[in-house]
């Protein structure tokens, strides 16, 4: 008992539901985290090393980021143990599996992640009619195929440099991890005047200080290659992403790939969040005693949630885009402003915005939490 409620707080999680199915070895895991401001919306994530830890940490980070974006939803994720890469038929038995163990939770609604994508809501819609990031031929709004999530990160990093003493145009860019929200970040970014210099998959890094080419990048993980397969750089196992000198610094992979004992390393000016969770809280102390400043995740890539919640209540696609550029800028200042005013870190600033407002909405409810 003491073991399990160890994740839990004055927010939440108001449920921990671990499933399990022996005859498809089906295991997975879902936390609901807090839904005073509406049912959640949050990712199914599929890969071979989650964890109930992680699965909690990232339900709060929805949490956080559906406050801090002013939608009317509270925060939940699902993580499924298994290769994201596994034969396709496997895979969608799986996600319909996992999909009608969550048919009576009308609480959480399901979402893309890292190793689903919108084929694989389809899967979910199918079975249980409730999830969001759909393909177009069922109404939905592909948010990994248009890029929402970097979409958003754009238009953050645009309002962070305000605070920074560089611009955009000809600033060196690096990203970790080129799935569909590295990638788009790296194109929105490219397109007003970065260069990209370095990029990171699971297989390793390429870099060229003289600039990428985001199309051939592109096309290499279409064909189901790896970035390492580009010819003209430098290339490092995927460790060297940390040690490359860049001024916009972009995790777009797994959690925790800064944490205290590699914060030294990076070599950046602005970093700005692109996964959830990508850097520990200390990490985040290391970056801004040494002068960096850091976007946090929940702040930088709502971007994907607020596309997802827009298409849940039957919005276009170029409504969500224009909603995802106003909530972006308008919190990143916000953030910005609390670290100005108060002398906090981004983190702390962001936190106090979004928790307030959980907090608010939790007040009109009989219980606080459910």
């Amino acid at each position: 008992m003491e073991d399990i409620f160890k994740f839990y707080d004055d927010l939440g999680p108001t449920k921990i539901l671990h499933i399990y199915e022996p005859s498809l070895n089906l295991k997975a895991v879902l936390v609901v985290d807090n839904v005073a401001a509406g049912p959640a919306i949050g990712g199914l994530r599929m890969a071979p090393d989650v964890s109930t830890e992680e699965c909690c940490r990232l339900a709060r980070a929805m949490t956080l980021k559906n406050a801090a974006a002013g939608l009317p939803h509270g925060g939940g994720k699902a993580v499924l143990y298994g290769d994201p890469k596994m034969p396709r038929d496997q895979k969608e038995c799986l996600i319909r599996a996992v999909a009608n163990a969550l048919r009576d939770l009308k609480e959480y609604i399901v979402g893309p992640d890292m190793g689903t994508d919108e084929e694989c809501m389809a899967w979910v819609q199918d079975e249980i009619g409730r999830s969001v990031g759909l393909p177009r031929e069922i109404g939905g709004i592909p948010l990994d195929e248009i890029g929402a999530t970097g979409w958003g990160l754009f238009h953050a990093t645009e309002v962070a440099l305000e605070a920074c003493d560089f611009g955009l145009d000809g600033a060196r860019v690096v990203v970790q991890g080129f799935g569909a929200v590295g990638k788009h970040a790296a194109r929105f970014l490219t397109e007003h005047g970065a260069i990209l210099v370095g990029a990171a998959d699971s297989q390793g890094t390429i870099y060229n200080a003289q600039g990428l080419n985001i199309d051939h990048l592109a096309e290499l993980k279409a064909n189901g290659k790896s970035i390492t397969a580009y010819k003209d750089g430098q290339h490092g196992t995927k460790d060297a992403i940390l040690d490359m000198e860049c001024d916009i610094w972009i995790p777009a992979a797994r959690p925790d790939v800064i944490h205290e004992d590699n914060a030294e390393r990076l070599k950046a000016r602005l970093v700005v969040e692109g996964a959830n969770i990508p850097i520990t809280h200390g990490a985040e102390r290391i970056l801004h005693q040494r002068g960096i400043l850091c976007i946090p995740d929940f702040i930088a890539n709502a971007g994907g949630v607020i596309c997802a919640a827009m298409e849940y209540e039957g919005a276009t696609e170029s409504a969500a885009l224009e909603a995802i550029e106003e909530k972006l800028r308008h919190n990143t200042r916000n953030v910005l402003d609390g670290v100005k005013r108060k002398g906090i870190l981004p983190r702390e600033a962001a936190v106090e915005l979004a928790v307030q407002r959980v907090k608010k909405a939790g007040s009109f409810r009989r219980w606080n939490v459910f």
